[in-house]
């Protein structure tokens, strides 16, 4: 299972989810608050507070930066 931690209106998240949808990939969507001084969960995870970042559990990774996570998804997935 893949966990994609995003922010509303984010268009880096938006890249992500769009294309774990084009990969017909279930994931869930744990949604984040504005201020990086909330994001606790996602420091918990990652380390930093940025998103979007995705969990991939089947392969064992954390990752940031959207172009980075494309990447993988289209390596891992496509």
């Amino acid at each position: 299972m893949i966990t994609l931690y995003q922010l509303e209106g984010c268009p880096y998240c938006e890249l992500v989810a769009d294309r774990l949808d084009d990969l017909d990939i279930d994931y869930e969507s744990v949604w984040v608050e504005g201020l990086h001084s909330n994001r606790d969960e996602v420091k918990r995870v990652s380390g930093q507070r940025q998103v979007p970042v995705i969990v991939d559990d089947e392969h064992g990774v954390t990752m940031a930066e959207s172009e980075r996570i494309v990447d993988f998804l289209n390596t891992a997935y496509a």
